[in-house]
C-alpha cells in the first residue's frame, strides 16, 4: 500500500508463493526459498564449485530426505541440512561426506575462515611444487637436447623413451598435481558417477600408460593450477563481501554518567549506552545523536555520495563515517542487530539462492561429463576397429578429449559472477537477496510502484486545515493528532509535526483501531472519532458533507485529502502536500528507455491526486483508491500480461502485492527492518534512481555470464573437432582450458568494480 490517506494499514502478511513468477525449476525452489540458516550447517573442505555440489547432492541427499533438504554456499564452503527432512545425525552426515573425498565438520564461522585460508594455502603449495618439478624436468630436457628438442617435446608424442633423470621430476610433478583430486576421483569411480576430477585423473593415468610423462605432468600441473585459480577467485569474491565487516570499527568510545570515557568492544556496548564519535571516525553502532552536529558520509551503507547533515534526534548507522565535529550518540541497537550486520547476513545467505543460469550450468555439467566419457571411449575404439587406425594414436586423442572436456571454466564462471554482482550491489546501496534476483531485473518489462516515498519525497506536510461546522482549527488538529499519536506513518508524522508547531497539547486516543486501506478509529473523552480518506468518509455516509469545491481544490493540486470526523459527520479536512522528487521524471524516462514497457502507479490515494502526480512524471497508468487486495489483483493482471514484473513498495504494507510480483523492491530499507526482510531487493535509501542502475547492473552481470559460457563452450568445440581429426595435443588442450579459466574469472571479477557514479555505462547494456 502507498503512503497516503488510505495507508493506515499495518498488514504484516508473509510472502506467499509467486504464481507464475518463479524463475527457477523445482530444484531451485527447494534450494532458494528456504534460508540456509534453517537447519544444521557444515564446513566442507574441498567444496570448491558446482561439481562438488552435484556430488554431495547424490551422496548426502538420500540420507537427509532428498536434495530439497540441502542448501549450499560454495563461496563459504558451507553445506546446510535444512529442517524437515529425515533425522540423520551430524556424525552420519560427516562420514558420508568423507566418502566423497571431501571432509566435513560442524559449521563455525571463525573456524571456517581459518579452514578456507588453510585449504587455499595447501592448494597453492601443492600447485607450486607440481609446477616446480614440471619446470625442473623441462629444463633438464632443454639442457640435454637443446631448444630444438624442447620444441619437439611439445610437437609430438610416442617418441623415444624418456631418461629416468627427466621422467623423475615429471613423475613428482604428477604426484603433487593430482594429490588433492585423487580422493574425489576415486570416490567418483566407485560410485560410477564420472566428474571432472575423474576425467583428469584418467587422462593423466592414460598418458603415463603411453609413457608420455611430459604431457601427464603438464595436465596434472595445469589442472591443479586451474583448481587453485578457482579457489582464489572465489576467495576474492568472498573477501569483497567480508570487507563489509571492516566498515564498523571493533570498539566504541563509551561515555559514562560520571563523564569518564573508555574504549569498549562494540559487541559489548548495551542499548541506550552513549558513545563518542570524533571527526573522521567510523560510527561503530546504530544510534540516535543526542549532542553535537555535523555531516556523515553514509555511502558505505546507502551509496549516497553527498554528506548527510546530522544533529540531535537524527539516526546514524554503523559503518558510516563522521565528518567534521564530534557527535554523542545513544546506541539504539546491539552490534549484532545493526543495519550493517543485517546487510552482511543477507548477502551471506544470498549465495544459496541460485540464479536460473547458474542452475542450468550445473545441470549441463552433470549431463555433459558422462557424455564426454562415452565420446572418448568411441574415439579410442572406433577408428582402430573400423578403419584400422593406430591404437596408441587414437587412445591418445581420447585422452586429449577428456582434458579439453573438463568443465572447470564453465562451472566456475557463473557463481563467481553472481557473487561479484551481489557484493558490488551491496557496496552501491542495493541489497540483492540471491542470485535469482541478480538475473530478474534485467528482464523487467513492467514495474508497479507506490506513490509516496517513491515518486514523491515521502515527507508530507499539512498544507491546510479546513474546519467544517463549529469546530476550531486547533480542536480539529488535536483530534487528528490524538488518533495518530502512536503511528510512525509519514502522514502521521506530518500531522504530529503540525500539532507540535502549533503548540497543541493532546493525549493519545483510546481504543484506536486501524481500518485497512481506509483510516483509523478511536475514542477521545468518551466520543468516537475517526480519520481517513475521502472514501472512508463516503463509506460512513458522510461524504456529501465535504464541500465539492474544497475536494476539487485539494485534489486538483495533486495533494491528499484527509477527513476527520465523529459519529455526527465530518468535522473537517486536512490537506497534506508531498513534493514530487525533482529527478522522478528523468528516472521514469530512463526506465522506459531501458525497455520497461509499462510503469503503473498503485495507490490508495484519490484518483485526481494520483493522476496529477503521474501526468507530471510520465507514468503510463494509474490505479487509485486501492485496498490491499486490490493491489494484489492489479499485480496479478500485470503478471499475466508481462514476462517479469517488479513491485516497488515499503516492504511492509505492500507485502502481499510484492509477493505476487516476480520480485519486490523495498524503498528506504535503512531503519526499516521489515522492509529488508520482506523484499527480494532492498534499496538502502529512498532513491528510486537506484532502480535503473539495478536493471543495468543486472544486464551487465548476465552479459558477462553469457560471454563466459560462450567462450568456454566455443573453446571446447574447437578442440573437440581438432581431436576428432587427430590434430590436438594434450598439453595444448589443458593450456587452453586454463587460459579460458583465467579469462572467465577476470571477466567475472570486473563486476566488483561496478559503480553508481556512471549510470549511463550500464543502463543500456543488453543481455
Amino acid at each position: 500500500m502507498p503512503h497516503d490517506a488510505a495507508h493506515h494499514s499495518h498488514d504484516h502478511s508473509e510472502k506467499a508463493a509467486k504464481p507464475g513468477g518463479s524463475c527457477c525449476g523445482d530444484e531451485a525452489v527447494a534450494q532458494t526459498q528456504i534460508q540456509p540458516t534453517d537447519g544444521r550447517s557444515f564446513y566442507v573442505s574441498g567444496l570448491d564449485c558446482a561439481e562438488e555440489v552435484s556430488i554431495l547432492n547424490r551422496v548426502v541427499g538420500p540420507e537427509v530426505g532428498g536434495i530439497e533438504y540441502l542448501a549450499f554456499d560454495v563461496i563459504n564452503a558451507r553445506m546446510t541440512v535444512l529442517d524437515g527432512g529425515s533425522d540423520s545425525s551430524s556424525d552420519r552426515i560427516i562420514k558420508l561426506v568423507a566418502t566423497t573425498g571431501m571432509t566435513a565438520k560442524t559449521w563455525n564461522a571463525e573456524d571456517a575462515n581459518t579452514e578456507q585460508a588453510a585449504h587455499l594455502k595447501t592448494q597453492k603449495r601443492f600447485t607450486a611444487l607440481s609446477g616446480g618439478f614440471w619446470a625442473a624436468g623441462f629444463i633438464y630436457h632443454v639442457v640435454e637436447t637443446g631448444f630444438g628438442g624442447a620444441i619437439g617435446l611439445f610437437a609430438g608424442h610416442g617418441e623415444a623413451p624418456m631418461p629416468v633423470a627427466e621422467a623423475g621430476p615429471f613423475a613428482v610433478a604428477i604426484l603433487f598435481g593430482v594429490w588433492l583430486v585423487a580422493p574425489k576421483a576415486w570416490s567418483s569411480a566407485r560410485r560410477f558417477s564420472p566428474d571432472m576430477n575423474l576425467l583428469m585423473v584418467v587422462a593423466v593415468a592414460g598418458a603415463i600408460g603411453l609413457e608420455e610423462f611430459f604431457e601427464a605432468a603438464t595436465v596434472a600441473f595445469f589442472f591443479s593450477l586451474s583448481l587453485y585459480l578457482e579457489s582464489w577467485s572465489v576467495g576474492r569474491a568472498r573477501n569483497a563481501i567480508s570487507a563489509l565487516l571492516d566498515l564498523a570499527p571493533p570498539t566504541a568510545r563509551v561515555l559514562y554518567d560520571d563523564g569518564s570515557e573508555a574504549d569498549v568492544p562494540a559487541a559489548a556496548v548495551a542499548v541506550d549506552a552513549r558513545f563518542i564519535v570524533r571527526g573522521g571516525d567510523r560510527i561503530p553502532l546504530d544510534g540516535e545523536v543526542v549532542d553535537g552536529a555535523g555531516a556523515v558520509d553514509q555511502a558505505p551503507i546507502t551509496g549516497e555520495s553527498a554528506l548527510v547533515p546530522k544533529e540531535a534526534g537524527d539516526e546514524v548507522y554503523a559503518g558510516t563515517i563522521n565528518g567534521d565535529g564530534t557527535l554523542t550518540v545513544r546506541a539504539t541497537k546491539a552490534a549484532y542487530d545493526t543495519v550493517l550486520s543485517k546487510i552482511i547476513r543477507m548477502v551471506d545467505d544470498a549465495h544459496s539462492r541460485r540464479a536460473e543460469v547458474e542452475q542450468w550450468v550445473t545441470k549441463f555439467a552433470r549431463i555433459y561429463t558422462p557424455v564426454v566419457m562415452a565420446l572418448a571411449i568411441l574415439i579410442a575404439l572406433l577408428p582402430p576397429l573400423v578403419a584400422g587406425g593406430d591404437w596408441g594414436f587414437w587412445f591418445y586423442n581420447a585422452l586429449v578429449l577428456l582434458v579439453i572436456a573438463c568443465p572447470c571454466a564453465l562451472v566456475i564462471s557463473t557463481p563467481v559472477s553472481i557473487v561479484a554482482a551481489l557484493a558490488s550491489s551491496a557496496r552501491n546501496g542495493v541489497l540483492i537477496k540471491g542470485g535469482a534476483y541478480v538475473e530478474a531485473p534485467g528482464r523487467t518489462t513492467a514495474i508497479a510502484m507506490d506513490k509516496t516515498g517513491t515518486i514523491t519525497m515521502g515527507e508530507p506536510e499539512v498544507a491546510g486545515v479546513y474546519p467544517i461546522g463549529e469546530i476550531s482549527e486547533r480542536d480539529l488538529l488535536m483530534r487528528a493528532a490524538a488518533l495518530e499519536a502512536r503511528s510512525s506513518h509519514p502522514l502521521a508524522r506530518a500531522i504530529l509535526s503540525r500539532a507540535g508547531r502549533d503548540n497543541i497539547s493532546f493525549a493519545s486516543a483510546d481504543n484506536t483501531r486501524t481500518v485497512p486501506g481506509r483510516g483509523l478509529e478511536g475514542e477521545m473523552s468518551g466520543m468516537s472519532i475517526w480519520l481517513g480518506s475521502d472514501r472512508f468518509a463516503k463509506e460512513k455516509g458522510f461524504g456529501f458533507t465535504i464541500p465539492p469545491e474544497l475536494r476539487d481544490q485539494i485534489e486538483g493540486a495533486g495533494n491528499t485529502l484527509v477527513a476527520v470526523g465523529d459519529d455526527s459527520g465530518v468535522s473537517g479536512v486536512l490537506e497534506l502536500r508531498d513534493q514530487i522528487r525533482p529527478d522522478a521524471k528523468g528516472i521514469v524516462a530512463r526506465l522506459h528507455a531501458q525497455g520497461v514497457k509499462k510503469i503503473v502507479m498503485l495507490t490508495g490515494d484519490n484518483a485526481a491526486t494520483a493522476r496529477a502526480v503521474a501526468a507530471e512524471v510520465g507514468i503510463d497508468e494509474v490505479r487509485a483508491e486501492l485496498l490491499p487486495e486490490d493491489k494484489v489483483n492489479a499485480i496479478e493482471e500485470l503478471v499475466a500480461e508481462h514476462a517479469t514484473v517488479a513491485m516497488i513498495g515499503d516492504g511492509v504494507n505492500d507485502a502481499p502485492a510484492m509477493a505476487r510480483a516476480h520480485y519486490g523492491i523495498a524503498m528506504g530499507a535503512v531503519g526499516s527492518d521489515a522492509a529488508i526482510e520482506t523484499a527480494d531487493i532492498a534499496l538502502m535509501t529512498d532513491d528510486i534512481g537506484k532502480v535503473p542502475w539495478l536493471i543495468g547492473h543486472s544486464r551487465q552481470a548476465m552479459l558477462i555470464i553469457k560471454q563466459n559460457i560462450g567462450l568456454s563452450l566455443a573453446t571446447k568445440a574447437v578442440f573437440v573437432v581438432a581431436t576428432a581429426f587427430g590434430m590436438a595435443s594434450m598439453w595444448g588442450a589443458i593450456a587452453a582450458d586454463v587460459g579460458v579459466s583465467l579469462l572467465v574469472v577476470a571477466n567475472a571479477l570486473r563486476l566488483l568494480n561496478a559503480r553508481d557514479d556512471q549510470p549511463g555505462t550500464q543502463d543500456d547494456t543488453t543481455g
